[in-house]
């Protein structure tokens, strides 16, 4: 529930506004801001609020919390307007949108009086006395004058702050679409006298004869109302969030069946390239195509080759792509599943969050799950993995293995590296008064060939040993460390075991 255009005058009126002064501004959240006003020995909070379903203003007693970050509005208004003067508060007609003129007086140095600076001349000057001195550098005072719009429109609800020509110095919301944007013109609406006459009986003001002031019975409703009306607008956002992410993880899942699909006919690649080896006389050097009989089916086929090459050379691109296939078709099971899984987790969230009843509670859920990854804070570099409650932390290249070697990791905590090729560290957090499993071990080792030089390279050594037995190489590259009582680990890479461990990565990172 909004505030109606009578609701809004009464309001204003009820503040009574013209004349204070703007002490301070605060802005708790993107959708609310608080404006601290003074005038004649009487000080007054104005709640500015452009959430949807409790767009308002009035004043209020409550509280009103800092953000933990400064937001970006609210520091150019501080800048602005802090200190201004309210000349006028009036809505315009019946639009319901605020217009607030706003004036300040502010001092101007003149010219070459920037502090810090020293003026250097050679040639004699006529000494001034003090007035004259100080009648140079005293500063100018200018009136800076602004226009603060506040819409107070369910669907739209934003604060502009202008010049007194309309151009939009800074909006509280970026909205292209509606040309509220920063150096755009902003048309105030036309006020209609036959509106304002309708609207006295439209629009009537609610019951709040219980109350002082219709001020004071706003900031009641919405303190005992807030909790429902911030529950059904989290839940609106929540339905559009879930709406986009389904959407696009089943466009991402489509593809990969789709793709699943197409590696079916992986068998036909390597035939293909039989086909070619025993037609191979035929290529004349210049044509794109070699046509012959397929000794399966009797049919004349067409495939394509590179006439530079010969036989031997193409058929070989045929077994690549045919190697690739099955490769690619196993790879695309373990994601197709990881994706199904994301869906069904995905589901179960959303059905949480619809069944939730705290909106704190939804709001948190929401921002864990809306954040975009480049904004998630990361505790560490690199990758980690839980299993079976052992922490492995994986660094992929000399600045996450620096990273994780100097602030992450502790002289008992396992070291593992592949022999011979360059590649990631892997390390295994100590647990007190247990020792590292073998099926633990395994699963970092593969980890560690995975992000190295050594990834198809077959049976690899690595070796391992715990962190208090690394020494840094003097003047070596950043990173590098010699190890001191290690041990050997040969191993053969598996892939099934990688598999799980990026099954268990994206669960835990639903």
């Amino acid at each position: 529930m909004s505030l109606n255009c009578n609701e809004i005058n009464l309001i204003l009126e009820e503040l009574n506004l013209e004349g204070a002064f703007i002490q301070d501004i605060i802005q708790p959240g993107y959708d609310t801001l608080a404006l601290y006003t003074y005038k004649e020995g009487n000080a007054k909070t104005v709640l500015i609020c452009t959430a949807q379903n409790s767009v308002r203003l009035n004043a209020t007693r409550r509280k009103i919390t800092k953000n933990d970050k400064p937001l970006r509005f609210m520091e150019f208004l501080r800048a602005r307007i802090k200190g201004c003067r309210i000349n006028s508060v009036k809505q315009i007609g019946v639009e319901r949108v605020i217009k607030m003129e706003l004036s300040r007086l502010v001092e101007e140095k003149p010219k070459g009086a920037a502090k810090g600076t020293v003026h250097i001349s050679l040639v004699k000057k006529p000494v001034l006395s003090k007035d004259e001195i100080e009648a140079q550098g005293e500063p100018v005072e200018i009136e800076e004058n602004y226009i603060l719009y506040i819409k107070l429109w369910n669907n739209a609800a934003n604060v502009l702050l202008c010049d007194t020509d309309g151009t939009i110095l800074e909006p509280m919301f970026r909205r292209p679409e509606r040309g509220e944007m920063k150096d755009e013109k902003f048309a105030e609406p036309a006020a209609d006298e036959q509106k304002v006459a309708e609207a006295l009986v439209r629009f009537p003001v609610r019951e709040w004869s219980e109350h002082p002031t219709f001020n004071a019975y706003i900031d009641w409703w919405y303190s005992e109302h807030s909790d429902t009306l911030s529950r059904e607008s989290l839940l609106e956002k929540a339905e559009k969030w879930y709406n986009s992410t389904r959407s696009k993880k089943e466009s991402a899942l489509k593809n990969l069946e789709d793709k699943q699909e197409s590696f079916k006919n992986a068998e036909q690649l390597k035939h293909q390239g039989d086909l070619i080896l025993s037609y191979g006389y035929m290529i004349d050097g210049n044509s794109n195509f070699l046509e012959c009989e397929d000794y399966e089916t009797g049919k004349t086929v067409r495939l394509m080759i590179d006439p530079k090459k010969n036989a031997q050379d193409n058929a070989a691109e045929y077994y690549k792509k045919y190697k690739k296939a099955i490769s690619g078709s196993e790879e695309l099971v373990h994601d197709i599943e990881i994706m199904k899984k994301q869906l069904e987790k995905l589901d179960a969230l959303y059905e949480e969050i619809k069944n939730e009843k705290n909106p704190v509670k939804i709001e948190q859920l929401l921002r864990r799950d809306t954040t975009p990854k480049q904004q998630q804070k990361k505790t560490h570099p690199g990758l980690d993995y839980t299993v079976d409650g052992w922490y492995i932390l994986v660094g992929r290249d000399a600045n996450e293995n620096d990273e994780l070697l100097r602030h992450h990791v502790r002289g008992d905590d396992l070291w593992l590296h592949v022999r011979d090729f360059p590649g990631g560290y892997v390390f295994i957090k100590a647990r007190k008064g247990k020792t590292v499993p073998l099926d633990i071990l395994l699963d970092a080792a593969n980890l560690a060939v995975y992000y190295s030089k050594a990834r198809n390279a077959g049976k690899t050594d690595l070796y391992y040993t715990h962190v208090k037995y690394l020494r840094r190489a003097k003047n070596g590259p950043k990173g590098l460390v010699l190890p001191t009582q290690e041990k050997n680990l040969c191993i053969e890479p598996d892939k099934s075991r990688l598999a799980r461990l990026d099954s268990l990565r994206a669960d835990s990172q639903l």
